[in-house]
């Protein structure tokens, strides 16, 4: 079963519940991942991972313009998406990987800093958001 189709098993329970705003949220979802399958793009994780973070930075941005109730709502589809992606790596796993990946590379200095994103981005296999990386990484080389 491909997650299209437990998105849209979800959306028809969350109908004969009553869950309006998760309804409308797997709704949104489910019309990106279908978009993409008839496009050709078969990384229904990538979609997932792209539209949460619209709704992250989009709750960022209502936050900012002081309109609480709208953040919230953005909030709460992201961890409704959230539902769908494999689990975020703990830190001490992704100072793992970071670390291996300047091993691999052979970095040495913050110059190297898009080799070893790459590489560690890769290894991390979306399990990782990249400004976590991107700190990591910075650490890592800046010693």
């Amino acid at each position: 079963m491909t997650l299209a189709d437990t998105v849209k098993q979800d959306l028809h329970s969350a109908m004969r519940s009553g869950e309006k705003d998760r309804v409308g949220a797997l709704r949104l979802v489910l019309s990106e991942l279908q978009k993409a399958a008839k496009d050709g793009d078969a990384d229904e994780l990538a979609i997932l991972r792209r539209e949460r973070k619209r709704r992250l930075e989009s709750a960022s941005a209502f936050r900012d313009a002081g309109r609480e109730e709208l953040a919230t709502g953005e909030e709460a589809e992201a961890r409704i998406i959230e539902h769908y992606l494999p689990a975020e790596l703990s830190d001490d796993r992704l100072r793992a990987i970071v670390a291996a990946a300047v091993a691999e590379t052979g970095a040495q200095s913050p110059k190297d800093m898009g080799q070893v994103m790459k590489t560690a981005m890769a290894a991390a296999d979306g399990r990782a958001d990249g400004k976590r990386v991107s700190a990591l990484v910075r650490e890592a080389l800046a010693h």
